[in-house]
């Protein structure tokens, strides 16, 4: 895979981030808010950073 999927990558992952960190905002600002969504949400962003840096990698 070359430089510009590896880019491509990296941007989509970052929107996801940013995607998931607003839904949790919105999720907390909730009466009762649902911990296990939050926690799921929490763990896919985790998943996306740990692929980014894969490909910052993979970029050199």
């Amino acid at each position: 895979m070359g430089k510009k999927h590896h880019k491509k990558a990296i941007d989509s992952l970052t929107q996801r981030i940013t995607e998931h960190q607003e839904k949790i905002k919105l999720e907390l600002e909730k009466d009762f808010p649902d911990e296990g969504l939050i926690k799921h949400w929490n763990k896919e962003i985790s998943a996306f950073d740990k692929s980014i840096q894969q490909a910052l990698k993979r970029l050199g």
